[in-house]
């Protein structure tokens, strides 16, 4: 049975800006880098007709290309913290791929998804980790910023039940209309 999601895979340069996120946070476990990625549509488990059909019907996905920008260092998990991940601004581009992804998903009879769409790329996990630690941690980054960032495409992927950071695999690609420029620039104006 097939663990799904959907999402955007982020190119070598952006990659590399996350990389330098790692480390200054004891037990933090790091996301190994080849996983960063910006889930749009987790899916779940799921037996392979219905990830058939998840297959097909985003095939009608038709959306120009667009640009994200990564930009700022957030966690999850508030007086727990569980997560830290870089922010991604939001754009009406990468809100509409995703509601209508999550319209599709309704379509095939899958649940709404129960969380709202907060756009981001995690880069560690956490547990036991004190909130004054993550804050510090947040404090010391908060600069970050990353793009824009082309999207050409959007991804399906796949996970093994109960692994929480990967390794993903690649099981579809599609593909935006025309396109959208590089991420060779990623400097701020």
């Amino acid at each position: 049975m097939p663990r799904l999601f959907t999402g955007l895979e982020l190119p070598s340069g952006a990659v590399a800006a996350l990389t330098g996120l790692r480390g200054g946070l004891p037990g933090a476990r790091w996301i190994d880098p080849e996983n960063y990625h910006l889930t749009l549509r987790f899916v779940g488990d799921v037996d392979n007709r219905t990830a058939h059909s998840v297959a097909e019907i985003l095939d009608r996905i038709q959306r120009p290309a667009f640009s994200i920008t990564l930009d700022g260092i957030g966690a999850f998990g508030g007086r727990k913290p569980h997560s830290v991940f870089a922010a991604v601004q939001s754009s009406p581009q990468l809100s509409a791929l995703q509601a209508e992804q999550e319209r599709l998903m309704q379509m095939l009879g899958l649940p709404p998804d129960s969380r709202k769409f907060a756009p981001h790329v995690t880069v560690a996990r956490l547990r036991g980790v004190q909130p004054a630690s993550v804050a510090s941690y947040i404090e010391a980054r908060g600069g970050f910023y990353w793009g824009p960032i082309a999207i050409e495409r959007f991804v399906l992927f796949s996970s093994r039940s109960g692994q929480g950071g990967g390794p993903y695999v690649v099981e579809e690609t599609y593909p935006l209309q025309g396109s959208y420029g590089s991420d060779e620039d990623p400097e701020r104006d």
